[in-house]
């Protein structure tokens, strides 16, 4: 990536000023803080005390193995909530207006295997800046060479089957971090178009609490129980492969469901809309209205909201949500909504279909460029500019 991206049509601003001007009105005529309020301090109580509840009850020993499995499975799922609900939104300072308790919360990062630190670089700022745009937001860079979400990438033989195979390998999202993607990442020249330059106490974060997060979760159950170290092991790998297949799944189901763009820059590095207008077209809530889609995803099912305005706390997105949508429609944007999470999951499956399978069969259909090519590796499809997917979102 060598491009600096810019967004240059700044007559589209209007839009944002206007939706931040409501939302901030709402806030004032309620009285209402935009960070934590008292639901909130409970949904993170519930998290924690189920979270170590789970971890405690392994380490008993008075289970068998097939109740052990269980409770290791859940234990990943309720790492993953606690991403979700505290971890997402102190690292993005929103859960409180002290950064001293955003900081501390954030460090459930660490518990779970991934680097607060880092994901406040690649999140916060490259991602929720450039969402969507290839070569710039690895949020969307999941497996290169066996996931294709660019349609300007070549695509291979073995990504037909995306559409089949993805779904297993987002499980292994929790398991990458946890062992390889921070130290990668740490050491990259550059995150996005962020240039790497960390402090010196973040190399002793990043291998320290690494080492704690494989003390707490391999060493002591090795220490506690009656366990050879291969049953250790496949404990941590459990206990990921849950938490990698929840988080994976919903960061999916945000960003590549039918009806979300993919914007090419053009030949300048720019982007020709501005930030809040791509965030728009990039974006997409699901199951909105589902109660236990919200307490448990920490809001990230209304990631339009979230994107817009990272800094308020996610159980206030309800409430705002309305004014988002009526303040887009007032200016001709889409908001993109999928009723239910079923749905979303069957629009993501499409979309990895259409850009593995079909664009695959498409491609053979057409004759290979002059020049030797790589066995396997057919032409890329002609990129398109605006809305590469013509199938509407479902509503």
């Amino acid at each position: 990536m060598s491009q600096k991206l810019k967004f240059i049509n700044t007559n589209q601003s209007a839009f944002f000023g206007t939706a931040r001007k409501n939302v901030d009105a709402y806030f004032q005529e309620h009285g209402l803080s935009k960070h934590a309020n008292t639901f909130m301090w409970i949904k993170t109580a519930f998290f924690l005390a189920g979270f170590f509840s789970l971890y405690f009850l392994i380490l008993s020993g008075w289970f068998g193995m097939g109740v052990m499995v269980g409770l290791t499975l859940a234990l990943g799922a309720f790492a993953a909530f606690i991403g979700f609900n505290i971890c997402h939104d102190a690292i993005h300072g929103s859960f409180s207006k002290s950064s001293k308790v955003n900081k501390g919360l954030s460090y459930l990062f660490y518990l779970i295997g991934a680097n607060p630190y880092l994901w406040g670089i690649s999140h916060n700022v490259v991602h929720h800046t450039y969402t969507n745009i290839p070569g710039h937001d690895e949020d969307i860079e999941v497996a290169p060479g066996l996931i294709r979400l660019d349609e300007s990438e070549k695509v291979n033989k073995v990504q037909r089957f995306q559409h089949v195979y993805a779904f297993w390998l987002y499980g292994l999202a929790s398991l990458s971090w946890a062992l390889r993607k921070d130290y990668v990442k740490f050491f990259q020249k550059q995150i996005g178009q962020h240039r790497n330059q960390h402090p010196k106490r973040e190399y002793f974060n990043l291998f320290f609490y690494k080492f704690v997060h494989y003390f707490v979760f391999i060493g002591v159950p090795l220490l506690v129980l009656d366990l050879a170290w291969w049953q250790a092991a496949l404990g941590f790998l459990i206990m990921h492969l849950a938490e990698g297949a929840v988080m994976g799944l919903v960061f999916q189901l945000a960003h590549v469901v039918e009806g979300t763009d993919f914007p090419v820059p053009n030949e300048q590095g720019n982007v020709e809309e501005a930030w809040a207008n791509h965030q728009m077209r990039t974006t997409a809530n699901f199951a909105p209205q589902s109660v236990v889609a919200s307490f448990l995803l920490g809001g990230l099912n209304r990631q339009i909201e979230h994107h817009l305005f990272p800094k308020v706390c996610h159980v206030h997105y309800p409430a705002i949500s309305r004014i988002v949508k009526q303040t887009a429609e007032e200016f001709h944007l889409p908001y993109l909504e999928i009723k239910s999470f079923r749905a979303a999951l069957a629009s993501h499956y499409r979309m990895l279909r259409k850009l593995g399978k079909e664009a695959y069969e498409a491609q053979a259909k057409e004759p290979l460029e002059a020049g030797p090519e790589r066995e396997g590796i057919l032409s890329p499809l002609p990129q398109a500019t605006a809305h590469p997917l013509d199938k509407p979102v479902l509503v």
